[in-house]
């Protein structure tokens, strides 16, 4: 005689609807937790960088007076094409994408 012998064994075919809220819940915890640090990060990483380069700019115009003998136009292409102050050029500012400029009576770069 020849038996067969039937698996009462159920395999698992995916996640219970409860698995599945769970997952979802704490995904949706750790978004609420990371996304504003990320954002809080990022714009005061921007302002860093820009009070910066608001200094590096402010110094640059002054060496350009005392070197030069007349201050640098309010666009300050002059020193932007200048490879002894800013090889790369005028940084732009990283909070608004705008290019710097003079002011030309302060002869300052505001913050």
């Amino acid at each position: 005689m020849h038996r067969t012998i039937v698996s009462h064994h159920r395999g698992r075919r995916g996640f219970s609807l409860l698995e599945l809220l769970a997952v979802v819940t704490i995904l949706g915890v750790i978004a609420a937790v990371v996304v504003p640090r990320i954002t809080t990060s990022k714009r005061g990483a921007q302002e860093q960088a820009h009070a910066q380069n608001v200094a590096e700019i402010n110094s640059a115009i002054e060496r350009w007076y005392f070197e030069k003998g007349t201050w640098p136009r309010a666009d300050l292409s002059d020193i932007g094409r200048d490879p002894n102050y800013f090889p790369d050029g005028i940084p732009t500012n990283p909070i608004t994408g705008q290019r710097y400029r003079m002011n030309t009576s302060t002869h300052r770069v505001q913050k």
